[in-house]
């Protein structure tokens, strides 16, 4: 009988994870290592995925690959799948985590403001391009791969607002007096787009050997100001945002045997905060 960590293992399997040089792309990299496969990193710069496969190998002594891939051109993913496929000879886990996400909390350098009423078209094409069209392509280049090998787990990352809508009382400031920082109408459609996606490619590939499953996370800690982050945990039962590593469990979970007969599910990781609805008071209460 098999042992039950025996069923987080991943030994020898090769996982891509798109957008792999960011926040949560650092963590799916770290759960895949600790599962013993060999993640496979694919974003834009080239730079950023190289320091990030350089501390992953000096830490653990083991093999990172990374590729720079626009995820929205058909051409560039399928140059990946070809290299994969000739050195390794298998493509096994697929994390879809690339996405546009505008800086909505506290003072980073690019704020995203405007109201839905004005949300220019070109901004919604190009979120749409890398969160929707770019995963799709993936699933399909990489997917057909799997289907043929009648194996594979694909993992596509939501966001807690793939399940409820955002409160934008949040995102605002008391000093604010003209303008009102909107999380994007983009942001939230895609993040139930992707839901949509893994319900049907569940559906779809199940039977192939092909199961295909959402996260979807909350509220991570990167150094939101003091404003935004008080706002935010009052909607938390928990009472705090999450840090990026209680994500890894979760991650080593679904894309290894242990969570074998999971298929289509939706895993909310938000201490509590979309089954919580609570009335709060701030200061400025409407967007309009």
């Amino acid at each position: 009988m098999n042992k039950l960590k025996d069923k987080f293992s991943i030994e020898g399997k090769v996982c891509i994870i798109t957008g792999g040089a960011g926040l949560l792309g650092k963590k799916h990299c770290e759960a895949v290592l600790e599962g013993g496969g060999i993640p496979v990193l694919l974003g834009r710069n080239i730079d950023t995925l190289m320091k990030v496969k350089n501390y992953y190998e000096s830490e653990y002594k083991m093999t990172v690959e990374c590729a720079k891939t626009d995820i929205t051109i058909r051409e560039e993913i399928v140059k990946v799948r070809d290299y994969l496929m000739e050195k390794y000879g298998h493509i096994d886990i697929l994390i879809n985590n690339a996405a546009n996400n505008p800086k909505m909390e506290g003072k980073q350098e690019k704020m995203s403001i405007g109201k839905f009423e004005t949300f220019p078209i070109e901004e919604w094409n190009k979120d749409i391009e890398v969160g929707l069209t770019g995963t799709l392509l993936c699933c399909q280049i990489f997917g057909t791969i799997m289907k043929e090998q009648k194996r594979g787990n694909i993992l596509n990352i939501s966001s807690d607002y793939g399940i409820i809508a955002p409160d934008q009382r949040i995102y605002q400031s008391a000093n604010e007096k003209k303008e009102f920082k909107i999380k994007p109408v983009s942001y939230s459609v895609i993040k139930h787009g992707i839901i949509g996606l893994s319900k049907y490619l569940a559906t779809y590939w199940g039977k192939d050997g092909i199961r295909t499953n959402t996260l979807c996370p909350s509220g991570i800690y990167n150094g939101q100001d003091s404003e935004f982050v008080k706002k935010f945990i009052n909607n938390v039962p928990m009472g705090r945002m999450s840090e990026p590593q209680e994500y890894v469990g979760t991650i080593l979970y679904l894309i290894s045997e242990a969570s074998s007969f999971v298929n289509g599910a939706t895993i909310v990781v938000d201490g509590g905060k979309t089954i919580w609805i609570k009335e709060t008071s701030y200061e400025k209460s409407t967007i309009n």
